[in-house]
Parts: structure tokens; C-alpha cells; sequence
């Protein structure tokens, strides 16, 4: 009897192409494995969603980053597009400006709101824009990935306004009910599908096997033009990359056993204007202090752009970088476990691709600086392809 797995009927599942399926541990969006061979990967071209006329709308509101959707918010749209049925269209509102590819996303039509941007602050103002769209596309539901820069804000402000239902940190979700956790994650409760439906991570599979119309839509008469906002934006304060909390860091490059030259390794975090990051390895090497350290016994990041120097990958650390957007691993071995986890490896000495890196971007600023065309020398482009 000691060998039968315990199985939580409760535990959540994800919206996958295929309908339904369970999260188990260890497994990772789908659980299918892409395999990569030399020459690229040459993507199937995919079908579109639905050539009917729409009858009726999805909507879905996210901020964008650097022109951008993060998995988060790309998780909410991948939800609404695999929920509508054949006659119902998906709506994206991008508050900020979008150069992402809207059809590859699952969007039949997008509004963009360049004025929205995520470094500003105007949730009243973002609130009408927001209501005026509502309006406009008259949604069955609006999705929007429930997190802390914005986006879950801005979903409750909006239910508030409108007097609408909402659902937050959802964990499952069908056409028919949504469901989060409660009672400290021992349990879960359930409802129909709400007018608003705030989603937690990971709670969809983002890969979808088709595309939608991707047409743009201009916001002019649809969105209001921008009042003075009632509240007073008082900036983004600029301070040194090494002084942000590695939780709240959104570039970090880290070193594990394979940095030897410390004194190199921080200079070009100096110089790209990353915070710090550690292996345990490191630590317990004394190289850095504990709080650097990265992984389950240290700190969860969830940067936007995460390099990882001469660090092998014990499950332990990539536990720890597991939300983190883009990973890029610097190892003479490239079948370290940090390579499956990483978006890009690069095979080569962590101490000389450090150098490479650093020459690079002091020239690139130098190069900004007096307005001069960036060239990248011989010498750096052999240190970063070796």
C-alpha cells in the first residue's frame, strides 16, 4: 500500500488545446517536449481560429511591457481564444504600446492604448478607457491576468464601477465556472463564469493551435481622449540596479561555480545595470552573501531577463528562476540541466563570455553616446559565439 501515489482530487487544472487536463508535479505548460535540431525549428503554419461573423465578444485587458505581453497576460488571452466558440470574436485592449504579434496570440481584433503606459499612473483614467471599450464591444466576459503591476487593480476598479461580477486568482476555469483556491489552498470553491474573470498563473496553456484575424482597430472613436487624472504621478525614482530586491528585479545575470573572476562578473552587472543574483554553490563558496542567493532555500525571481553564469541547474535553482520570462545560460556544458530550462544557451567559458559582454556593452554606450553607429568588434563577436 506504501507504494500508491496520493493524488489531490482537488488540485487545479489547466485549459489546454485538448480541453481540460490536471497539473501534476513537475510538469510544465502541456507537458509536451519540443525537440530542436540544427537548422532551426520551422513552426506548422497554423490554421485560423474561425472565418465566421461574430455574433459576439470576448474581451481581454492587459498592460503591455516594452511593447510586449508577458506570459501572464498572454495566459489570459490564450483563455478567452480557447474558450469562444466559432461565432464569437476575442477583443484585446493593450494599454501600452504593442508590437506584439496579435493574431499569434489568439486576438481576432486589438485596440492599442499607447498612452496607458505601465510606468504611469492613472487608474481613473484607465478605468473609463477600459469602460468605453466595454461599451463599444459589449463582451459576454473580460479576462485579464490578476497580478500586481496594474492589470488586477485595474479589473476590480472596474467591477466596482460597473457593478459587475468577478472572479480573482483564478485557478481552473471552463466554459461554465471558474474556480480559485481558499481556506489557505486546502480547498476550492467554484462559481458560474463571472462577468470579470481575474486569472491566476499559470491557470491556461498559452500555446494555441491556431491564430486569430490579428486586425488592428483604431481607438479614436471608441476611446474617450484622456482627462487630467485625479491622482498625482509622482514617477519612477531611477536607483542602482544592485540596490532593487532580487524579487523585484526584472534583469538579473547570477553566477554559480563556474565564475571565478568576481570582480569581472560585477562590472558587468555595473555596466548592463543588473541586479545580482547567486547559486547556493556560490554562496557556500563565500563568493556572496545569502541574500543573493537564488533558488527554493533562497529567493523566487521573476525577472524579465534572467543570464545565469556558469551554473549547472540543480532542481533546487530552477525552482527558483521558474517565472522568470527569458533565461540565458552561459556553460561549456550543454547538457547541464539550466539548458533545458533556458529560452537561449550558450556554450562557452563563463569567464570569457563575461569579458565579451562587458567590451560589447561599454561600446554600445559609447557608441549612444557620441551618436556614433554601433559596430561590434571582431574580437567581441568571437568572445560571445565561442
Amino acid at each position: 500500500m506504501n507504494d500508491i501515489k496520493r493524488i489531490d482530487p482537488r488540485r487545479p487544472f489547466i485549459v489546454t488545446a485538448a480541453g481540460l487536463k490536471r497539473i501534476t508535479l513537475g510538469e510544465i505548460g502541456n507537458g509536451v517536449v519540443l525537440e530542436f535540431t540544427h537548422g532551426g525549428h520551422k513552426q506548422a503554419t497554423k490554421p485560423l481560429r474561425t472565418t465566421k461573423p461574430a455574433t459576439r465578444a470576448l474581451l481581454v485587458a492587459a498592460h503591455t511591457d516594452r511593447g510586449a505581453l508577458d506570459d501572464h497576460a498572454r495566459q489570459a488571452l490564450a483563455a478567452a481564444a480557447l474558450l469562444a466558440n466559432d461565432e464569437t470574436e476575442v477583443v484585446l485592449i493593450a494599454f501600452g504600446e504593442f508590437k506584439d504579434d496579435a493574431a499569434a496570440l489568439g486576438a481576432d481584433r486589438y485596440i492599442e492604448l499607447p498612452e496607458f503606459d505601465r510606468r504611469n499612473f492613472a487608474p481613473d483614467e484607465e478605468v473609463r478607457a477600459l469602460t468605453a471599450c466595454v461599451a463599444a464591444f459589449a463582451p459576454v466576459h473580460l479576462f485579464m491576468p490578476d497580478n500586481a503591476t496594474g492589470d488586477g487593480d485595474l479589473g476590480r476598479r472596474y467591477a466596482a464601477r460597473a457593478d459587475a461580477s468577478i472572479a480573482t486568482q483564478v485557478v481552473e476555469l471552463d466554459a461554465s465556472h471558474v474556480a480559485s483556491y481558499v481556506h489557505a489552498g486546502r480547498a476550492i470553491a467554484s462559481r458560474a463564469l463571472p462577468d470579470v474573470v481575474l486569472l491566476a498563473p499559470n491557470a491556461v496553456d498559452a500555446k494555441l493551435p491556431f491564430v486569430g484575424a490579428g486586425e488592428a482597430v483604431s481607438a479614436e472613436d471608441i476611446v474617450p481622449a484622456s482627462k487630467v487624472s485625479a491622482y498625482v504621478d509622482l514617477g519612477i525614482e531611477e536607483m542602482d540596479a544592485a540596490q532593487v530586491a532580487l524579487e523585484e528585479a526584472d534583469f538579473i545575470v547570477s553566477a554559480g561555480n563556474g565564475v571565478s573572476d568576481i570582480a569581472s562578473f560585477e562590472t558587468l552587472a555595473g555596466t548592463l545595470g543588473a541586479a545580482i543574483g547567486a547559486s547556493r554553490v556560490a554562496v557556500d563558496d563565500g563568493k556572496f552573501t545569502r541574500d543573493k542567493q537564488i533558488g527554493a532555500t533562497g529567493k523566487t525571481v521573476e525577472a524579465s531577463v534572467y543570464i545565469a553564469f556558469g551554473i549547472s541547474g540543480a532542481v533546487q535553482h530552477l525552482q527558483g528562476i521558474k517565472d522568470c520570462r527569458h533565461v540565458i545560460a552561459v556553460n561549456l556544458d550543454a547538457s547541464a540541466p539550466i539548458a533545458k530550462r533556458a529560452n537561449l544557451t550558450i556554450v562557452a567559458d563563463a569567464q570569457e563570455t563575461i569579458k565579451a559582454l562587458t567590451d560589447a556593452a561599454a561600446a554600445a554606450r559609447a557608441a549612444r553616446a557620441s551618436g556614433a553607429p554601433i559596430v561590434q568588434s571582431a574580437a567581441v563577436a568571437e568572445g560571445v559565439a565561442a
